[in-house]
């Protein structure tokens, strides 16, 4: 009787440090996996800015881009004026990003669309007729949209 006994509590030992064993093993890879996992998960975006003026007014325009959309803000200080900012959602069609601008002026939020050339160091803004589609100011024909040089942004060191 007493070796059944003395065996027991050895048994019972040994199974429970080789239990342990295994769930930190298991626990390991489980953490190592999640965090790889993350990991490829984290897109960072690319992150250009630009700035340009007319007379006494400033534009300011910030891109990050992500594999499928471009998301940024964009602000007009208009000098002895309403200014506007907002920020802005968006895809690139070659080099051209064409982009829903949500702002507010005058304390009014609205929607219009924008557009910009994006050629290196240099950003046009395009110009076209508009119109407006479920509240929203668009450009009635895209392919209409003209980048004549009128407003010139100049690539620029991002500040926060």
């Amino acid at each position: 009787m007493k070796s059944t006994i003395q065996k027991t509590p050895f048994f019972f030992l040994l199974f429970f440090a080789f239990a342990c064993n295994n769930l930190r093993k298991h626990t390991s890879t489980s953490h190592t996996d999640t965090a790889k996992v993350d990991e490829m998960n984290i897109m960072i975006p690319t992150q250009t800015c630009y700035i340009g003026s007319i007379g006494k007014d400033t534009i300011v325009l910030k891109t990050e881009r992500f594999p499928n959309v471009v998301t940024g803000i964009l602000e007009y200080k208009f000098y002895e004026k309403d200014q506007s900012k907002g920020e802005f959602d968006g895809k690139m069609n070659g080099d051209t990003l064409i982009a829903e601008y949500t702002f507010s002026s005058e304390g009014t939020k609205s929607v219009r669309q924008v557009a910009f050339l994006l050629q290196g160091e240099l950003a046009l803004e395009g110009f076209g007729e508009m119109e407006e589609r479920n509240g929203k100011m668009v450009f009635k024909d895209i392919n209409e949209i003209k980048f004549d040089g009128t407003l010139k942004l100049y690539k620029t060191e991002c500040n926060q």
